[in-house]
């Protein structure tokens, strides 16, 4: 199972994937090795948590993104992302999410994706604009998000 959108493939993060990021020495924080802990332990958070982002001209990870665990009782999800910088400023970042949106949408257990971001962060701030997600509210210098998918 993967998500296609018009430049790359989004697949769900397991440890059959980690020959791949060892070759291609990718490296974007701790969401892939706290995902993989948390799968061992829970593996129906198979496609709640990292998908990797591959660039499909090249088979290159050029980031991940994902939930951050299943839906809550009441239907809401949470969506991350990263980048590597030199994919930064080509569109990737919002065709990622919005796959992910769009296969959210798809799942009857999800009734809206939320996502928060720091005010100061523009590249996000685009990113959640350009996928049609709504603010909701602002604190502590923090921008909460959501969508419905109903």
């Amino acid at each position: 199972m993967h998500i296609e959108t018009a430049r790359l493939r989004l697949v769900p993060f397991t440890q059959e994937q980690l020959p791949v990021i060892t070759r291609q020495n990718y490296r974007n924080g701790p969401e892939i090795s706290n995902h993989l802990k948390a799968l061992e332990q829970d593996p129906s958070l198979l496609f709640w948590g990292s998908w990797l982002i591959i660039r499909q001209a090249d088979d290159v990870i050029i980031g991940d993104a994902g939930f951050k665990g299943k839906p809550n009782p009441h239907g809401a999800v949470e969506i991350g992302y990263g980048l590597l910088e030199q994919y930064w400023h080509n569109g990737y970042a919002t065709e990622a999410v919005a796959g992910l949106i769009q296969w959210a949408q798809q799942t009857t257990s999800v009734l809206k994706v939320v996502a928060k971001t720091e005010a100061t962060d523009q590249g996000s701030i685009r990113v959640l604009n350009k996928v049609n997600m709504e603010r909701v509210r602002e604190t502590d210098g923090m921008i909460y998000w959501e969508i419905q998918t109903t």
